[in-house]
């Protein structure tokens, strides 16, 4: 059996990764580029999603104020979402926070990630209420007269009994529309 030497193997195996394209060549690089870009899609809500959930922590202990929709004036829970929204990812959500509910994509409490909405029934009503969801069951939120933009638990029994559904901002043109 004759032995073929190590540098003409070499060079035969270099030769042949640079051969012309077959179609499954190309296929493997078109379906590459596209994971790069739906990697680079991915990165970016995640970076904006990040910025978002640490912006809102800066808020911390801003007054409660019905209506209020900055930080000169307070905040009433759906004025400090919007707020959020709007500094950090640029998206003008609607005022009211059931206005907010509509316009946003309905997701499972399973499918909660950072940045989601999560509403509540606080005044005998759905979506009365409305925070932001930061991780590990906790949201973000103006609760009520008297009192300051804080993170609570979502397992708290009176979270709990009024969890009225979890929503995802979607970005615009992201829809796949």
């Amino acid at each position: 059996m004759r032995r073929i030497p190590l540098s003409l193997l070499a060079f035969v195996l270099a030769a042949s990764a640079h051969a012309a394209p077959t179609d499954e060549t190309e296929g493997i690089q078109a379906r590459h580029g596209l994971m790069d870009r739906i990697e680079h899609v991915r990165h970016s809500v995640s970076d904006r999603t990040s910025e978002l959930v640490l912006s809102a922590m800066g808020f911390l202990g801003v007054p409660y104020r019905r209506g209020g929709n900055s930080v000169e004036t307070g905040f009433d829970c759906s004025g400090f979402v919007r707020a959020m929204y709007d500094k950090s990812v640029g998206k003008l959500l609607p005022r009211r926070a059931e206005e907010q509910a509509a316009a946003t994509e309905k997701i499972d409490r399973s499918e909660l990630r950072p940045g989601d909405l999560v509403f509540f029934n606080t005044m005998r009503r759905a979506f009365s209420h409305v925070g932001i969801y930061i991780g590990d069951g906790k949201f973000i939120h103006s609760p009520r007269t008297g009192a300051e933009v804080r993170v609570e638990s979502m397992n708290v029994s009176y979270w709990q009994r009024r969890f009225n559904g979890a929503r995802r901002v979607i970005e615009d043109g992201a829809s796949g529309e």
